[in-house]
């Protein structure tokens, strides 16, 4: 008897000043998709939220209910109905020794990394059963011919020692992109993926040109992003947005709830002036 993992993938900000290449992921299990949706959809209805949940839509008018919809976001993720997981580069770690197809290449070949580490899917699954993954990936700002070589690639991970141990799968027809508008998953994964970025790139303090003082709206985000970090914490005590989240044990990196991490090339040298001062 096989099962499935519906995973949403979100990024965004390829190049900040200080954090870069943010990719989200969010995972739930098809056991749980038709609970999940219908209490993500309910908390919707009930706020009466019509447009797309976005942090970029993020305000004092609208604080209060992205608070609510955190709420119940990570209700879920308590209750182990919904796994997250986000990795970004620290700026200052600049990649050396790369081809120019590498580097034409950045944005899939991390993205790459990320579906093959950051849920940790090698340690997934212990049964018998073969595990199908179903992957959902907002829409990529590249060539179709780029994009399918990278559904290739993705594809291609089923052949793997890691995923052939952990009964792992992946249909061709499973791996799409999709309409953010229309998958809930995407656009609560995007508050989360927003905040990190907001707070990482220290865009919690921008001040309008001409302006003395930070407008309401980055105010009204600081104080979701500092929600958001308290509901991390009420499960990981002490977490640390801004580094790898710790493991006791490998398997940690497929049971954590929610995870962070930082990607550093095996080849790379430093750049102190993307440091925060």
């Amino acid at each position: 008897m096989s099962k499935e993992f519906f995973i949403w993938c979100d990024e965004s900000t390829k190049k900040g000043p200080h954090y870069s290449n943010f990719y989200g992921g969010l995972l739930i299990k098809s056991e749980d998709l038709s609970f999940v949706l219908a209490k993500l959809s309910k908390i919707r209805e009930e706020l009466g939220v019509i447009e797309e949940i976005k942090w970029g839509k993020v305000d004092a008018v609208k604080l209060p209910a992205f608070i609510s919809l955190v709420d119940v976001l990570f209700e879920l993720i308590n209750g182990g109905k919904i796994k997250i997981r986000i990795m970004f580069r620290q700026s200052s770690d600049v990649p050396k020794g790369l081809s120019s197809e590498q580097r034409e290449n950045e944005y899939f070949i991390l993205y790459y990394q990320f579906i093959k580490h950051v849920f940790g899917l090698k340690y997934s699954n212990e049964s018998d059963n073969i595990v199908f993954l179903r992957l959902h990936f907002d829409e990529m700002p590249d060539t179709i011919s780029k994009v399918q070589k990278f559904k290739n690639h993705i594809k291609g991970l089923e052949r793997s020692k890691d995923f052939q141990n952990a009964k792992m799968k992946i249909r061709k027809d499973d791996i799409v992109e999709v309409d953010s508008k229309k998958h809930l998953p995407l656009q609560f994964l995007d508050v989360i993926l927003g905040s990190m970025q907001f707070r990482l790139n220290n865009l919690h303090r921008a001040i309008p040109i001409g302006q003395k003082r930070r407008g309401k709206r980055t105010i009204a985000k600081e104080k979701l992003y500092k929600y958001i970090l308290s509901k991390i914490r009420e499960i990981k005590p002490r977490f640390n947005i801004g580094i790898s989240t710790g493991r006791v044990a490998p398997q940690d990196q497929w049971n954590g709830e929610y995870r962070h991490w930082k990607f550093k090339p095996k080849n790379s040298d430093t750049d102190s002036s993307k440091f925060k001062k």
